[in-house]
């Protein structure tokens, strides 16, 4: 499966670097990387919360809490 992410520049250097000294990809390296952290921490349960309401308790136009990508591109002000 192919992604995008964003990385540190700094941290993408020493990835490349590592990964060139241990004869791999850096796509091999992530993965490991990944499947250790993921492995070694146990995975948590949905927690239940509450929203707290404001005001009138409606949502402003334009804003779907279930379509989070949305949200936070309204929020970051590219709509």
């Amino acid at each position: 499966m192919r992604t995008t992410v964003r990385l540190n520049d700094d941290l993408l250097a020493a990835a490349k670097q590592r990964a060139a000294a241990e004869h791999t990809t850096l796509t091999a390296l992530i993965e490991d990387s990944l499947k250790r952290t993921l492995a070694s921490r146990p995975a948590r349960g949905a927690e239940r919360f509450t929203l707290r309401r404001f005001g009138d308790g409606e949502l402003l136009p334009g804003v779907d809490l279930d379509r989070s990508a949305a949200l936070r591109d309204l929020m970051d002000g590219l709509r």
